[in-house]
């Protein structure tokens, strides 16, 4: 029976542009490991672009930081739980810096307005997988406050107190649980949305053709995510050093350098 006959989700082989709705995982490309410094100098030509729709969407990441900051200002544990954890569901909401890189690349008009509801087309898929990063974050709340509450069994130190052992290394067992138990869901976010979102964005497609591509990225480059991943750790810290207000700037940078990272490596 001729291929067109069939049911179009059985076919392989598909007309030019029909890849947008196809169940295959697409293939990957292999890069050197400094190849994020290129999708990185593309991102700051986007966020030159588009300074102020940019800017706004940094302005946000800024503002949820001082918020939960003001909110829980005399509870930190919580606050280091929540503003580390909102940073995981940056994937999602950076999906408007994904469209403004997207419609530079078109040569269409930039702007705030057009990006608002860029997650309107495929509504389903980045809903779903929005579900899945908010259930993540609340995981690693609740794990953030196990290991305080391990190594805190008193009173919790003050802000002051627990910033000086930081820096003093005075209760360097904490430090190392926080950060194997915060960096593997980091990792775990990084490695199933390295892609995936701008992926659904894009071509219209699943979340689950999208995570299995991220993934499949990620497996196939691993020197070059490993520089990726330090290089949004570096830009982040150097935006929560400033009291979010780098963040303006940081946050928007990396959502265009990632919708670049999107189209170099997925074929």
């Amino acid at each position: 029976m001729p291929c067109s006959t069939r049911c179009a989700g059985s076919c392989k082989t598909m007309a030019p542009g029909d890849e947008t709705h196809s169940s295959i995982v697409p293939g990957v490309r292999t890069l050197p490991a400094a190849a994020p410094f290129a999708w990185l100098t593309a991102g700051w030509r986007d966020y030159l672009a588009h300074p102020l729709p940019s800017a706004f969407y940094g302005l946000c990441f800024a503002a949820m930081g001082w918020l939960i900051v003001l909110t829980f200002r005399h509870a930190y544990e919580y606050v280091s739980a929540l503003v580390t954890g909102f940073f995981l569901v940056g994937p999602f909401l950076a999906i408007g810096l994904y469209e403004l890189s997207r419609r530079r690349e078109r040569g269409l008009p930039g702007g705030l307005a057009p990006t608002l509801d860029a997650w309107r087309p495929n509504v389903g898929a980045i809903g779903v997988f929005a579900l899945v990063l908010g259930v993540i974050l609340l995981v690693w709340a609740r794990a953030s406050l196990v290991v305080f509450a391990l190594f805190y069994t008193g009173e919790m130190p003050t802000v002051a107190g627990f910033v000086g052992q930081m820096f003093s290394l005075d209760n360097l067992e904490f430090l190392l649980a926080y950060l194997c138990v915060g960096g593997f869901f980091a990792a775990l976010v990084f490695a199933i949305s390295v892609v995936s979102v701008p992926m659904m964005l894009d071509r219209d497609t699943d979340g689950i053709i999208a995570v299995l591509t991220s993934l499949k990225a990620v497996g196939a480059n691993l020197p070059a995510m490993v520089v990726w991943g330090v290089i949004i750790v570096a830009l982040t810290a150097a935006g929560f050093a400033l009291f979010f207000v780098g963040l303006v700037v940081t946050v928007p940078v990396i959502g265009h350098a990632t919708w670049h990272a999107y189209r170099a490596l997925v074929e």
